[in-house]
Order: C-alpha cells, then sequence, then structure tokens
C-alpha cells in the first residue's frame, strides 16, 4: 500500500524569497529515499540546498506540477497497488509559502510500473504512461486539484525488432503539444509515438489519424520535448542513445522526421542508455542524458529547419543522470544521477548553451525527477 505523510517542517517560505527557486525530486525510495524531496536554488548564484523530504510516497520516480502551482501529481512505480496489479497516482496540493505538499487523494495508474506524468496545459486532465503494462490513462482532475476516476485507458499492442527490450509494448513518457489538443506517447517496445486526441471536458483520450508515428526499429524511443515555437518535437531514444528531430503539424497532430543525431561519442557500448530530452525555454539548445556514458549532450538548434547540432558532451559527476532540470531563469541546469545519490548544478552559457560545472552539489537518494515549481 501507498504511504504518504507530510514530513516537511519549518515555517520559513522557501518558495517565496527572492532569487529562490523551488525544485521538487522525484526518487526510487529505499536506501536513502523516504519519497519527494525539495531543493531551493538561489537563481542568482547557482548555489542549491536540500530542503527536506516533502511526502513520504513509495518510490515517487516522476512528478508533474499543476499549471496554476497549487498542486503536484506523482506517479508510484510498482506493481502492486493496494492489491491489483497496478501502479499508483497521487495528488498532493502545495502549501504556497513554504512549499510543503499534503495528500488529497489517490486513484491506480490502470497497468503495472507506471514511469511518467504529466498534466495538460489547461490543470484538467493527468496523464500517465505505465512503462510495464505497456499502456497510457486520462485522469479528469476536480477544481481542488483531487484525482477522479480515470476518463480513459489504452493499452499498447506489437512489439518490435530486440526480443529482450521490444518483447511487448513498454509506454515511456507522454506529452501534451503546446495547443493541448494532441498528446504524443513514447512506447519504447513498439518504436512508436503513439498521437492521442484529448478532450479536456470528457478527461479522454483517442487515437488521431494517423495514429502514430515511426521511429527507427530498435531505437527505443523513451521522453519527448516540443520546441516552445511549437514546429519541431524531439524524441531520446534510450537503446540506440539518439534524439530524432520531427517537424510538427499543430493543426493534424503529425509528425514527420527531419533526422537523428548520436547522443555518445563513437560507438554505443552495452552500457549506455539515454534517459531525459528537454529544449531550453529560449529554444536555442537541447539536451540529452547518456546513463552508463554519465554525460549530458548539448546540442543547438537552427529554428529555421529544427536540426541539431551537437556542441558538448559534459560529465554530469556523477553515476545514471537519469533526470534533470532547467531552471525557470534558463541559467542553471541540475543533473540528478540517480546511483551516486547527488544533484549536480551546471551553469548554461545564454550564448553558446554549453555547460559549465559550477562545483556544487547536494546529497538525494536515488534521484531520477527534477521539476522546478512555476512562478
Amino acid at each position: 500500500m501507498l504511504a504518504a505523510t507530510l514530513v516537511l517542517s519549518g515555517s520559513q517560505s522557501v518558495a517565496a524569497v527572492a532569487g529562490k527557486s523551488l525544485a521538487y525530486i522525484g526518487t526510487y525510495t529505499g536506501g536513502k529515499s523516504k519519497g519527494i524531496y525539495t531543493c531551493e536554488l538561489d537563481s542568482a548564484s547557482g548555489d542549491l540546498k536540500v530542503v527536506g523530504l516533502a511526502a513520504e510516497l513509495e518510490s515517487p520516480s516522476f512528478v508533474a506540477l499543476h499549471p496554476k502551482g497549487r498542486f503536484l501529481y506523482a506517479i508510484s512505480e510498482i506493481d502492486n497497488y493496494k492489491g491489483k496489479k497496478t501502479g499508483g497516482v497521487s495528488a498532493f496540493s502545495i502549501e504556497p509559502e513554504s512549499g510543503k505538499l499534503t495528500l488529497l487523494n489517490q486513484e491506480t495508474s490502470g497497468g503495472k510500473g507506471p514511469c511518467y506524468v504529466t498534466v495538460d496545459r489547461f490543470g484538467k486532465v493527468v496523464l500517465v504512461a505505465n512503462y510495464g503494462g505497456g499502456s497510457v490513462e486520462s485522469i479528469p482532475l476536480s477544481a481542488d486539484g483531487k484525482l477522479g476516476k480515470p476518463g480513459s485507458f489504452i493499452q499498447h499492442q506489437g512489439t518490435s525488432v530486440n526480443p529482450q527490450r521490444q518483447e511487448a509494448p513498454h509506454a515511456h513518457s507522454i506529452n501534451m503539444d503546446l495547443g493541448n489538443r494532441f498528446a504524443i506517447a513514447a512506447d519504447l517496445g513498439l518504436d512508436k509515438l503513439f498521437v492521442y486526441r484529448l478532450d479536456t471536458s470528457k478527461g479522454t483520450l483517442t487515437p488521431n489519424d494517423p495514429p502514430f508515428a515511426n521511429v527507427r526499429a530498435g531505437s527505443g524511443p523513451r521522453h519527448f520535448a516540443f520546441h516552445p515555437s511549437g514546429r519541431f518535437g524531439y524524441v531520446i531514444s534510450e537503446m540506440a542513445c539518439t534524439v530524432t528531430a520531427f517537424s510538427y503539424d499543430a493543426r493534424k497532430g503529425v509528425l514527420k522526421e527531419l533526422e537523428a543525431v548520436s547522443t555518445v561519442p563513437g560507438e554505443v557500448e552495452k552500457n549506455f542508455s539515454t534517459a531525459e530530452v528537454q529544449v531550453h525555454p529560449s529554444g536555442k539548445f537541447l539536451y540529452g542524458s547518456n546513463r552508463g556514458h554519465n554525460s549530458i549532450a548539448a546540442f543547438s538548434i537552427d529554428r529555421a529547419t529544427g536540426k541539431l547540432t551537437r556542441i558538448q558532451i559534459e560529465p554530469t559527476q556523477g553515476k545514471t543522470p537519469r533526470n534533470f532540470g532547467i531552471d525557470p531563469t534558463g541559467r542553471w541546469l541540475l543533473a540528478a544521477n540517480q546511483d551516486s545519490d547527488n544533484i549536480v548544478v551546471f551553469k548554461i552559457d545564454p550564448e553558446t548553451g554549453k555547460l559549465e560545472s559550477t562545483g556544487k552539489s547536494v546529497e538525494v537518494g536515488k534521484p531520477v525527477c527534477v521539476k522546478f515549481l512555476p512562478r
């Protein structure tokens, strides 16, 4: 059974302090971690400190924030939720001054091993991707932030070319486009980017026409990011260690491949795999994390064509960078190293996009997600 207990103490407001940003850290529990943590970043200096354990929850490996900043949603990456063979989804309210979390309610994810959660851009629906179950689910939200009963559940079907990793569907992420009309679900097991129409009034997903875009066989698409212009999208593929750029027709929800570029130098070794991908708020740069190689690849983006040019591969000063977050100012990148229990701060050069080590880091057990509270 899931546990979700408020444990962050102290009366000082951390989120409201001038020049400070609050980041929520999703983790795998056990060992040094007990749930969701908060960190405070000084936006001027890049100094980072751990505020504390915000909520006790079983393996909240991914979290998402409501667009109004009042609520947080977390999945529990488990296979048994209250006796059912699914994972869980939890809703929390956020105390405006301190950033503290209070549990609102919980719901099933619909499938085993949920690994990704997001909220639509109007704050009406939560979307979940179940890696173990190979499915996606939509859950309507009430005005008070609580989760309703699932609006739709879609089971992916099929296999791809790698019999060990792609023997079944493995939905790895789901993201809304900028127009809030279409959701893109990357399925590692099928080498497909599924496109769904979202009805926010009903909280339901339905397949688009065409229903998906293909990624090169054996790539294993994982996470997806839209360009701020809405004209391009990028998927990072876990198995091939590539980022594939797509043009995007926002009216029809159609993706067309432009190119695929490597995130690592030389050949892809057996222990290499990618994880997170994000576009810088300026739209000028893209970043992707490499596990095994323990680095972040930086690319410049041609704003006319959407194509990528690799400019840097920077070590993350830790093991297995599962995720990272770019702060709201676009000046800092926080790399979450899952297997060395640390989050490392890098400065982003606004002109070149290159990352520069600050020498600053904090300890958090098994960090796997970094999400900044919008202000």
